[in-house]
């Protein structure tokens, strides 16, 4: 089991793992939670995956089984920036706009955490490991790139396995009932961990 945090950069080292970390989200956001998406050719994408965000996925001989979208606080592509901050802004309908206790951050050392998952069906004995894959890989990508903290729009049963995958996090919003789920936006604190 492997793990990668892609970028624009270095896509063309990584062969096809892009497009299957699109593919696996379309698995996961579309057909497992049937929302309603942009996808084409078996990929789901939104106005977010710009060449500002990274990815990374914990992957296997060519099949991904976790992944997340990063997304700089300080990100604009024509009138979006990020989606916690857009959704604030009114700019998304699926979203309240009443999602943060405060404003929405726009700060270098701030980055948005989106489209996080880990496939369906992976057997339960492989899940606590992918995940731990998955925190290890992002907290590699925050030194890399002086991240400080970030912003995620979670399952509000974050705080149960949180500990267990040694994140420090906190209360960002309120509950909020989405697509049939319970979510809140939440803290991930990396700054302790930087050095």
């Amino acid at each position: 089991m492997e793990s990668a945090s892609l970028s624009f950069a270095n896509l063309h080292n990584h062969g096809e793992l892009f497009a299957n970390i699109l593919r696996a989200r379309r698995d996961a956001f579309i057909l497992n939670n049937q929302w309603d998406l942009p996808q084409t050719m078996g990929m789901e994408y939104d106005q977010y995956d710009t060449p500002q965000s990274r990815w990374i996925a914990v992957h296997e001989a060519g099949r991904v089984y976790a992944g997340v979208r990063l997304t700089p606080t300080t990100a604009r592509c024509g009138i979006y920036s990020y989606m916690i901050r857009d959704a604030q802004n009114g700019l998304l309908d699926t979203i309240p706009t009443d999602l943060l206790y405060d404003a929405a951050p726009v700060d270098e050392a701030t980055w948005e955490v989106t489209r996080g998952f880990i496939v369906s069906d992976l057997p339960a004995a492989l899940r606590q490991k992918v995940r731990m894959r998955l925190v290890m890989e992002m907290l590699r990508t925050t030194r890399a790139e002086g991240i400080g903290r970030m912003i995620a729009l979670l399952p509000s049963n974050w705080n149960r396995w949180a500990g267990r995958c040694r994140l420090e996090m906190d209360a960002a919003g309120r509950n909020m009932y989405m697509g049939g789920t319970d979510y809140q936006a939440v803290w991930i604190n990396f700054g302790s961990q930087l050095h």
